[in-house]
């Protein structure tokens, strides 16, 4: 039981009053950013990132642990309440929990909303305790092949098994990697994408692109669709916030249910938690139905408890394969990446080793943050919601100035001020388009890797390409990415052959009403 004593020695560095501190601030901050549609744990790591930079490493990411749990019950507070998920992965959510709020059961909604995060939270982080050394050691094994079959194995999930349009997805990969490579080649000492300009030797800042990319980006995006008409409104939140006994009951197994198809979710390179959150709200309808009185689409509550335990149950296990594997396996887990080499910390095999007493601080610094969040939420729910009424044009000029200052701190360069507003307005466009941006962040992280990982993998072997599947591991990685891509090819063409038949046995019953009209 070492992870047990690890774990103890974790609570002893983070249970001090300022380090408490951080964490109260982080689950604040991130449900408070969380609640406002549009936004999201992602932006939000996005925007204090470069205020981090004063701070302590274990200070800041502890702060952003709770970020990362606080936003995703921030988007379904605003689901719940008008109809308007905060982000994509309190869509299911959203289904049934208006449809509780309509019915005058806004509190209890928030309350499940707000244990289901702390259940799938609290398990997934368990399981990341026990297994995540585990994963730590096997990773161990890895070398520049299979560092670069993990990187690869990253970008085609994630910009063509998840997102919607494999090109666009791809598209937005390609733009990543190109971001990735603008700078001083440290192989050769080659210039690359600089255009003569000595502020882009260093290579692009990842607090410009990724504050680019999701806040500036956002804002724009937001001001260009200002003036729609639109049918929002904030359901008041008042009652008891808290569960009945039967409710409880009934919410209990969709909760561990959701939480067991959420923890898979995270160690794989899936985007984020829109597919598990969908499959708990798939599965809790199919149970639903075999009800005498079936209530799904009039509120029932599992609707809210499992999509919201599956969400956070992957954002649980997601911060096992950043830690153990050094994989981000969503854009959020990404910006934590980033957060960790900041501090010259690489997450991987060797991070155990190396920042150990950093590491199992984070693991104990998850489980305050599911708790503080779950003291937070539950009575203070309704607070959260005044929040939807601040003025859209108030909110995302705050947000402008305070990225642009935010941006021009970090190195105090009018370039990155300029870049900043280059990309954000390509993000607009991509957003405009339906472009994902995950695949452009996931991309900036890992592309350095997968590069460095091919040369040598390709020095170390002589130029000879099968190098890069010669281990068990790299076979299986690319079997399971050629399983996904074939599952994903099946699954968008199965619509159409059923689409088909159905349209070919509609023509044969015309045909058929029109051959008995005629001889009729």
């Amino acid at each position: 039981m070492d992870q047990l004593t690890s774990l103890a020695g974790g609570f002893g560095d983070v249970l001090t009053p300022m380090n408490l501190l951080w964490v109260v601030v982080g689950a604040f901050l991130g449900t408070a950013v969380g609640v406002m549609p549009g936004l999201g744990s992602a932006m939000a790591v996005a925007l204090l990132l470069p205020m981090t930079f004063t701070l302590d490493p274990l200070a800041a990411l502890i702060m952003f642990s709770g970020i990362y749990f606080g936003g995703l019950f921030g988007d379904s507070t605003a689901g719940i309440l008008m109809n308007t998920p905060g982000n994509s992965t309190a869509i299911a959510t959203t289904f049934e929990g208006h449809a509780m709020a309509r019915g005058g059961r806004a509190p209890q909604a928030l309350a499940t909303s707000a244990i289901g995060a702390f259940t799938g939270s609290i398990l997934a982080t368990v399981l990341v305790v026990f297994f995540a050394p585990t994963m730590a050691d096997l990773a161990t094994r890895f070398g520049p092949g299979e560092y670069f079959a993990l990187a690869l194995f990253a970008f085609v999930a994630i910009s063509t098994v998840v997102s919607e349009s494999p090109l666009r997805g791809v598209a937005a990969l390609v733009f990543g990697l190109a971001l990735a490579l603008v700078g001083t080649d440290q192989s050769t000492g080659t210039a690359r994408f600089t255009f003569d300009v000595p502020a882009l030797f260093d290579g692009i800042s990842i607090v410009v692109i990724t504050v680019a990319v999701l806040a500036v980006g956002e804002v724009l995006h937001v001001a260009g669709r200002h003036g729609r008409s639109g049918g929002t409104e904030l359901i008041p939140s008042r009652g008891r916030p808290w569960l009945s006994g039967r409710e409880f009951r009934r919410a209990l197994p969709a909760w561990l249910r959701g939480a067991g198809i959420g923890i898979p979710f995270g160690i794989i390179p899936a985007g984020g938690a829109e597919v598990p959150t969908f499959l708990s709200y798939t599965t809790e309808k199919q149970l639903d139905r075999r009800k005498e009185e079936p209530e799904f689409g009039t509120g029932a509550i599992e609707g809210v408890a499992g999509p919201e335990a599956a969400g956070n149950a992957t954002a649980g296990s997601a911060m096992g394969a950043l830690l153990a594997l050094g994989l981000p396996t969503s854009a959020t887990a990404a910006l934590l990446l980033a957060t960790f080499q900041q501090y010259g910390m690489q997450p991987g095999p060797l991070l155990f080793e190396r920042n150990g007493e950093i590491v199992w601080a984070l693991l104990a610094a998850l489980f305050l943050a599911a708790i503080v969040l779950l003291v937070l939420n539950l009575p203070f729910a309704p607070l959260w919601a005044k929040l939807l009424m601040l003025p859209q044009s108030y909110l995302y000029a705050g947000i402008t100035v305070f990225a642009s200052l935010g941006v021009y701190a970090t190195g105090a360069s009018q370039t990155d001020l300029v870049l900043m507003c280059a990309l954000g307005l390509l993000a607009f466009v991509m957003r405009r388009n339906d472009v994902p941006l995950a695949p452009v962040l996931i991309a900036v992280i890992l592309g350095p890797l997968a590069e460095y990982s091919l040369r040598d993998a390709m020095s170390n072997s002589g130029n000879d390409p099968l190098t890069l599947v010669s281990s068990p591991i790299t076979i299986g990685l690319y079997s399971l990415l050629a399983l996904g891509v074939a599952w994903t090819v099946y699954r968008r063409l199965r619509p159409a052959v059923p689409a088909t038949l159905a349209e070919a046995r509609e023509q044969e019953d015309a045909d058929a009403t029109e051959g008995a009209d005629s001889r009729s």
